[in-house]
Formats: structure tokens, C-alpha cells, sequence
């Protein structure tokens, strides 16, 4: 296991409209996968990965995850009054894996703007940033991977993946040239291109490893289309400036935002679980049946 004591932001700020009516009076990020919320896979990541200094991103109507992560006195009581000592412990280690803060972006300026928020507490450190929509499971944390490509490379690093064409315009894309393994030397970024302008197949996800660099590039592009902070566009300078490298990990994600891939995760997710598993039986089996 690779271990890191670099701090975490964690963007949750989002409106999550895609997922609506479901996020009209709940955060996308508690949208449960199994029986856990989705931004609980994501912080049980970083902390798979020794980062314990965690700050969420959050906005209006975000209290919940705050919540989830707190102490909860009376649910423990009654949990050890009932006698059920199995989902005691599980609400304890919840809200003690890892120092959570939290800042509250006050508008929804983009994601750039979300990682400027925390400028203040992260300071003169590199730092890693993990989105909410995007659960990955992998025998290596995938943002361990990443922290381990920054520390042998010396520059920030993005998580990338190849992706059909048919559905890059999604994403964010890399224009880059392989110089070991599964690592790229970035050259070029397009943010969100048509299949026949993408310059590669290789989107990137929500996870990466930033040097404090990141804040000069995000303050210096400023507000961009539709007043928003593009994390992308930040990332363009930086690549020509400093120096930037994608990694092709290794794992498997999904991308809870999106509601066809959502269903994938909890079925996938729930085949790894014995207690599940078991009566479900095979996945098609039982669409099949149902």
C-alpha cells in the first residue's frame, strides 16, 4: 500500500442536475451505492491511501454529508442498547477515519474556482483532487497510483483512461506521447471535443495530483466560458509551463454521475459483497428474471 500524508480536496459543491428529482432536496455525493453514499468510497480511497487531511468542497443544501461524517451520539446509544455491535463499529469508523473540512464555495463558479477555495489550507503543497462522481475499484488506490507517478516524475499528473469515441466529447482529453508504462507526457489538453477534433482516446477522470502551481494558472485564466474557472484550461498552462503527466490506471470506474453507470456500480458493488452476492446471484440471471 502506498502511503502519503498529502492533503485531499474534495470537490461536492455541484447542484447534481443530472440526477434530479432525486438531488432536489439531497446531495448527488449521498446518493447511495450499496449502502454507502458515494463520496464515502471516494474518502475511504484517500485514506486507503494515507491521506487523512480531508476538505470537502461543499455549497447550499450540503449539511448532509457534513452530517455523515460527524458523531452521531444517539444513533451510536441506541445501536449499543440495542446490542448491535457490527453496525456500531461501522458508524464509529465513519466519523473517525479522517480530519474532514469542510469550505463553502458560495457560487458555482466551476470546478477551478471549487480547488481555489482551498488555496488557504492547502498552501506551498502539492495536494490531490478526488471527484465525487467518480468511484474506482482497483486492487491499488487509484489515487495511490497517482502520488506515486508525482513522486518518481516531479510534476503533476492527471488520471486518464481510453474511452469509446463515441463518447469523448464527455470529457476532457490529453494530447500526449507514452514515455513508460501506462504514463504520458501531457503536450496538449482539449476540454470536451467532438470524436473527429479529440487528439486521443484518453479522457480524464476525476482524479490528480496538482503541484501549488495549479493556483497561479487557475488566477491567471480567470472566469471563462459561462463564468466559470476551467480546471482544464489551468491545466493547459500548467502543461507548457511545468510539466504534466497522465497516468492510465489501473482499475476499474465508474462514473456515479451518470445514472446507467450508477446502476452498473451497485450491481457490480453488490457482487463483491458476500452478504449480497449470494441471493442475487448472477447479475443476468437475475435481470433475467426480474
Amino acid at each position: 500500500m502506498f502511503i502519503s500524508a498529502m492533503k485531499v480536496v474534495i470537490p461536492a459543491a455541484g447542484l447534481g442536475i443530472r440526477f434530479l428529482p432525486a438531488t432536489k432536496a439531497q446531495p448527488k455525493e449521498m446518493l447511495p451505492v450499496v449502502d454507502k453514499p458515494a463520496i464515502q468510497y471516494v474518502v475511504e480511497e484517500a485514506v486507503a491511501s494515507g491521506m487523512t487531511d480531508i476538505i470537502i468542497i461543499t455549497g447550499r443544501g450540503k449539511r448532509a454529508i457534513e452530517d455523515h461524517f460527524d458523531k452521531s451520539y444517539e444513533l451510536e446509544h441506541k445501536l449499543r442498547e440495542s446490542g448491535n455491535s457490527e453496525a456500531l463499529r461501522e458508524v464509529q469508523k465513519i466519523a473517525s477515519m479522517a480530519d474532514i473540512f469542510y469550505i463553502r464555495q458560495k457560487e458555482q463558479l466551476g470546478l477551478g474556482h471549487a480547488i481555489l477555495c482551498a488555496k488557504k489550507h492547502i498552501g506551498n503543497e502539492p495536494f490531490a483532487v478526488m471527484l465525487g462522481d467518480d468511484i474506482v475499484v482497483s486492487d491499488r488506490p487509484c489515487i495511490g497510483q497517482l502520488i506515486e507517478v508525482y513522486e518518481n516524475m516531479g510534476a503533476s499528473v492527471v488520471g486518464v483512461e481510453q474511452v469509446p469515441r463515441a463518447r469523448i466529447q464527455r470529457y476532457g482529453v490529453i494530447k500526449g506521447r507514452r514515455v513508460k508504462d501506462d504514463v504520458y507526457k501531457v503536450e496538449d489538453l482539449v476540454e470536451k471535443p467532438s470524436p473527429e477534433e479529440a487528439p486521443s482516446d484518453l479522457a480524464i477522470i476525476g482524479r490528480y495530483v496538482l503541484s501549488p502551481d495549479i493556483f497561479g494558472f487557475l488566477e491567471k485564466i480567470g472566469p471563462g466560458k459561462g463564468g466559470e474557472y476551467q480546471l482544464t484550461d489551468a491545466m493547459r498552462l500548467m502543461c507548457r509551463r511545468k510539466g504534466l503527466f497522465g497516468l492510465k490506471f489501473k482499475g476499474k470506474r465508474f462514473d456515479i454521475g451518470s445514472k446507467a453507470d450508477w446502476v452498473k456500480a451497485t450491481i457490480a458493488l453488490s457482487m463483491e459483497r458476500k452478504d449480497i452476492a449470494e441471493e442475487l446471484g448472477s447479475p443476468a440471471e437475475w435481470l433475467k428474471r426480474n
